[in-house]
């Protein structure tokens, strides 16, 4: 006969509000929040915090040495930049060249990389993959006799640098596909091809846009280093170098600035692609951080 008086089960006790049964609640308010490992902070909260770290290194910025151009000395620069040197027109360029690399080594790295599941294929993309370890000025005369120069020099060497390290991390993803989803595929009756599509492909679709991301990044990174190489079309990399000749430091920080709002702007819009073409991928992601 059970106890009527005995202790309360588990499911008729009340939920303790301490920090222990729930980590990511936290504790001491809004401070204990976000000071606390793996709490969580609402959206405001977070961005209030956005808004005073970004003044806090704006004031920074201002108390810099002397040597460090001013915010408004940049501003300045920029302006002359624009108005004197077709910063716009150069930037366009590099623009451009750089969505044309990313967009090439997209298709060469899937391609490879969705390979890997076929024996015969696997060993091309191990060797592409260590193509990551080669320096770009060393393949430039091997790239120039197969494309020439100008425009074409500089697109082959961007997408081979993209293209390296995407099949890196995209053969891994395609390696780390779950064995029971490939298996739960062919339970469906669905051939190999099916389970390839299925799976492996639109399976890691959201993986696929995470490393675009990645390497777009990076292809602003060795922009300046590819039209450096090949200065005959221009571009915002070859006027970045030509400041660094003369020691412009506030155009340099002008430059600077423009690749990473550039950057920012166009990391927001391939998320917003992921977003759309793998709508579930952004809703796990939400409910994992919520």
């Amino acid at each position: 006969m059970v106890n009527q008086a005995g202790p309360a089960t588990r499911s008729d006790r009340p939920a303790s509000p301490s920090a222990n049964s729930n980590p990511s609640a936290g504790g001491g308010g809004v401070w204990g929040r976000i000071l606390h490992p793996n709490a969580f902070v609402p959206t405001n909260v977070y961005r209030g915090i956005v808004a005073v770290e970004v003044a806090l290194l704006l004031g920074a910025w201002l108390f810099m040495p002397a040597i460090i151009p001013s915010p408004l000395r940049v501003l300045a620069a920029f302006r002359e930049l624009v108005a004197e040197q077709g910063l716009i027109g150069e930037l366009w360029t590099s623009l451009t060249l750089n969505l044309e690399a990313i967009a090439l080594s997209t298709v060469i790295a899937l391609l490879i990389s969705y390979g890997t599941v076929i024996a015969v294929l696997r060993p091309l993309a191990g060797l592409v993959a260590k193509g990551r370890f080669l320096s770009l000025i060393g393949l430039t005369f091997l790239f120039t006799v197969f494309v020439g120069g100008g425009h074409s020099l500089k697109l082959a060497l961007l997408t081979f640098g993209l293209t390296v390290f995407f099949v890196t991390a995209m053969a891994d993803v395609v390696e780390q596909t779950p064995r029971e989803k490939l298996d739960y595929a062919r339970t469906l009756r669905m051939g190999e091809w099916h389970v390839l599509l299925e799976m492996i492909v639109l399976g890691n679709l959201g993986a696929a846009f995470d490393i675009i991301r990645q390497n777009a990044a990076m292809g602003w990174l060795m922009l300046t280093m590819v039209e450096g190489l090949v200065r005959s079309e221009g571009g915002i990399g070859r006027l970045l170098l030509d400041q660094e000749k003369h020691f412009s430091l506030a155009a340099i920080l002008a430059v600077q600035l423009v690749f990473l709002i550039v950057g920012i702007l166009q990391d927001l819009f391939i998320r917003w692609l992921k977003a759309i073409f793998v709508p579930h991928a952004a809703l796990a992601y939400q409910q994992a951080r919520a």
